[in-house]
C-alpha cells in the first residue's frame, strides 16, 4: 500500500437526468434515463484514491438518513477509512442536482446539507486518528475556514497539501502559502490569476501568476488539452489521451485522486500528472460520478498509453 492520503471534503448524493441540452433559464426540458450516484468531490476523490490503489482515510459529514448510510456503506466496500466521518443529526447529507447533456457537458446545482458543518474542530479531531498522514488532498466544498484550517494542521504536520480549488473561490494569501500543488481547471485558473485561458500559452501564463502568490506548484486541468504543469520554475505541457466524452462529471476528482495517489508512490510530478490525464480520461467515457472512476489496472494498462 502508499503511504496514507487523507482526504478532507464533501461527500453527497447525486441526482442526474441525461438531456439534449442543459436547460436555459426559464425551459423545461424533457430529458432521458434518470439514476442517483454517490458524489461529492471530497467522496469522489478518496473512491478514486481507493480504486487506484492508494490507502485512503476520509473527513467529512454526512446526516442521518438514508444518504448519509448509504453513503457510508459504499465508503466501506471501496476500503476507505471513515473512522474521520462524522453523522450530523440536525441535517440532511448533501446533494448534487446534475443535467448531463449530448456533448457530455455538465450543469450541477450542489444543497451542501451536513458538508457546511463540518468544522476546524471535527477536522482536528479527526487528524488525530491517522497520524501516519502523508498527503492531504481537499477541495472548496467545505467551509473555507475548514479548509484553511485543514491546510494548515497538514502544513505544520510536513505532509503533502493538494487543493483543487473546485468550485471556484478567492483563497486568502495565507491558503496559498500552504499549498505544495493546486489543481484548478482552466475556469478555476480564470478566477484564481484573472487571465482568460484560451490556450497553452494563456494557461502558462496563469500558472506563472499563480505561482507567484505562493504556491509551490501548479496543475491547471485542460480538458481535452491535457494539462498544463509549472513544477517551481519548470514548465511542462501533459497531453490527455483522445477518448470519445459521454459525462465529464467527477473527471476532475478523478485526475485528483489519481495525482494524490502517484505523488504518494514517489513519482515524479510529470509522471503524476501523465498518470492522472490518463485516469481522468477513462472516467470521461462513462456515466456518472463515482460510478466513472477506473480501476488502478484500467490505467496502467489501457491501451491509451
Amino acid at each position: 500500500m502508499t503511504s496514507k492520503i487523507i482526504v478532507a471534503g464533501s461527500i453527497n448524493m447525486d441526482m442526474v437526468v441525461k438531456t439534449g441540452h442543459i436547460p436555459q433559464p426559464g425551459e423545461t426540458v424533457l430529458g432521458g434515463t434518470f439514476f442517483m450516484n454517490p458524489g461529492g468531490k471530497g467522496a469522489n476523490q478518496a473512491v478514486a484514491v481507493a480504486r487506484l490503489g492508494g490507502e485512503v482515510a476520509f473527513i467529512g459529514k454526512i446526516g442521518d438518513d438514508v444518504f448519509g448510510k448509504q453513503s457510508s456503506q459504499l465508503f466501506d466496500e471501496e476500503g476507505i477509512s471513515t473512522l474521520g466521518m462524522l453523522s450530523d443529526p440536525e441535517n440532511p447529507s448533501g446533494i448534487a442536482l446534475i443535467t448531463v447533456d449530448q456533448f457530455g457537458e455538465n450543469s450541477i446545482v450542489v444543497a451542501p446539507g451536513a458538508n457546511a458543518r463540518l468544522e476546524p474542530a471535527d477536522v482536528e479531531q479527526a487528524f488525530c486518528l491517522y497520524p501516519e498522514g502523508k498527503i492531504l488532498l481537499i477541495q472548496l466544498e467545505i467551509p473555507m475556514l475548514t479548509v484553511e484550517f485543514a491546510a494548515r494542521y497538514a502544513h505544520g504536520k510536513g505532509m503533502t497539501v493538494i487543493l483543487n480549488p473546485a468550485p471556484a473561490n478567492d483563497l486568502t494569501p495565507e491558503l496559498f502559502s500552504l499549498i505544495d500543488i493546486i489543481t484548478p481547471n482552466a475556469n478555476e485558473a480564470e478566477v484564481l490569476s484573472g487571465l482568460k485561458i484560451t490556450d497553452i500559452a494563456s494557461a502558462k501564463e496563469a500558472a506563472e501568476t499563480l505561482r507567484k502568490q505562493g504556491v509551490k506548484n501548479v496543475i491547471i486541468t485542460l480538458g481535452k488539452l491535457g494539462a498544463v504543469l509549472l513544477e517551481e520554475d519548470v514548465f511542462y505541457h501533459i497531453e490527455a489521451p483522445e477518448v470519445e466524452t459521454v459525462d465529464t462529471t467527477a473527471a476532475g476528482d478523478v485526475f485528483n485522486g489519481a495525482l494524490a495517489v502517484a505523488v504518494a508512490e514517489g513519482r515524479s510530478l510529470r509522471d503524476a500528472a501523465s498518470f492522472a490525464c490518463r485516469a481522468a480520461a477513462i472516467a470521461v467515457t462513462r456515466l456518472g460520478a463515482q460510478s466513472s472512476i477506473p480501476y488502478r489496472n484500467e490505467v496502467l494498462f489501457s491501451s491509451m498509453g
